[in-house]
């Protein structure tokens, strides 16, 4: 999914567009204990809380496309009978009406979600009457081509709330207030089935991490299945030491800042799609060849991609490049300098020495004080 169809289902959890049919919930205590189940109908909840439940499984959909939301395919062997594609496709189909799926739906979640406190485990089924597009690429809200039935599940932290004074009005007096469980946004949940193309997709979907380094292995391994791509962080660790391997004793400051300059160019010319920028192994290799890396140096890239990544792996270009800055560090001084501005930090050897040189004008700063350089003064 990208961002524009991320967005779309999104919509779904307003007012005016609710598409939502059926809610269900279990609260599990730290023990993994069922402490309470509820089943309803969405439309039929207090408008309060229908606002609140938007307010989650809106959260649910949003973050950063490779990052913390993150597309998700199935193996092939999980969508045969009894695997976790098979089991959720069910779990879609019966509109959520089926009290033994669900039954079975909360011990899969609890057998894999670690977790030593309190939580909400919500599921929510929708039918969306997807509108179709003219040529003009207008909705055509008379035009439907399918109804998009889904589900989001999500978990939720229970915590009490912190200790304060509060007011009250009946005896106009501030007292100690009576402390409630809170639930409060989701850790983790998905999208089932993904809405690829502005259509079902039964073999993948659309998984959600608040936190982008920690997308809880055990869950998205046993409850659905799917392999999980690197993190953000790891993609950009990885990148960077498949590129001083590929290059070894050529890893110079001229062939990094060209893969950089490579790079951002590459994000500025899609910067317009919806579609996130990936780079599979093919396209590393190129980029690398196209920065100055010599042919010689590109006959161990294969080899050091498959061990340093994995085969099939592909990195996203947002969580291998800096897009807002490009940063020079040594171990007493670190130069930081525009994404686009590159070109302004050059190396010399001066005396002798490799030296890193950047042009200044009359506007600088030391410690906030704004200083003259000789030109200006001699020019004075």
């Amino acid at each position: 999914m990208n961002k524009k169809e991320t967005a779309e289902i999104k919509k779904q959890f307003t007012p005016a567009n609710c598409a939502a049919t059926r809610i269900c919930g279990c609260y599990v205590d730290g023990e993994k204990n069922k402490v309470t189940r509820f089943r309803e109908a969405f439309l039929s909840l207090p408008e309060e809380e229908i606002f609140k439940y938007f307010e989650i499984f809106r959260k649910t959909l949003s973050g950063t496309l490779g990052k913390n939301l993150l597309n998700m395919e199935f193996p092939l062997e999980t969508e045969k009978e009894g695997g976790t594609q098979e089991f959720l496709l069910r779990l879609r189909d019966s509109g959520l009406q089926d009290e033994e799926l669900l039954e079975e739906y909360y011990d899969k979640v609890i057998d894999s979600f670690t977790y030593g406190e309190n939580y909400l485990i919500l599921l929510i089924h929708a039918a969306y009457d997807v509108p179709g597009k003219a040529s003009d690429n207008l909705e055509m809200f008379d035009a439907s081509d399918e109804v998009y039935q889904f589900i989001i599940s999500c978990v939720c932290p229970v915590n009490l709330a912190k200790p304060a004074l509060s007011y009250n009005p009946e005896e106009h007096c501030f007292q100690n207030r009576i402390r409630d469980w809170i639930v409060d946004l989701p850790m983790l949940g998905f999208l089932f089935p993904a809405f690829n193309d502005r259509s079902s997709d039964i073999h993948s979907l659309l998984y959600y991490s608040k936190n982008p380094e920690d997308l809880h292995f055990d869950f998205t391994d046993s409850l659905l299945g799917c392999t999980l791509p690197l993190t953000a962080k790891d993609q950009k660790e990885v990148f960077q030491e498949l590129i001083e391997e590929t290059l070894g004793d050529s890893c110079d400051y001229q062939v990094v800042r060209e893969i950089h300059d490579n790079l951002h160019e590459l994000a500025e010319e899609k910067k317009d799609s919806p579609d996130p920028v990936m780079l599979s192994q093919a396209e590393v290799r190129n980029l690398l060849s196209i920065s100055g890396v010599d042919e010689e140096k590109l006959e161990n890239f294969d080899r050091n991609f498959e061990a340093a990544a994995g085969e099939n792996a592909s990195f996203m270009a947002s969580n291998i490049m800096n897009s807002r800055k490009f940063e020079v560090k040594t171990p007493d001084v670190t130069i930081q300098v525009s994404p686009d501005r590159a070109d302004l930090v050059e190396r010399r050897i001066i005396d002798g020495r490799p030296c890193l040189v950047i042009p200044i004008t009359d506007q600088v700063q030391v410690n906030g004080i704004t200083v003259k350089n000789d030109a200006v003064q001699r020019e004075d």
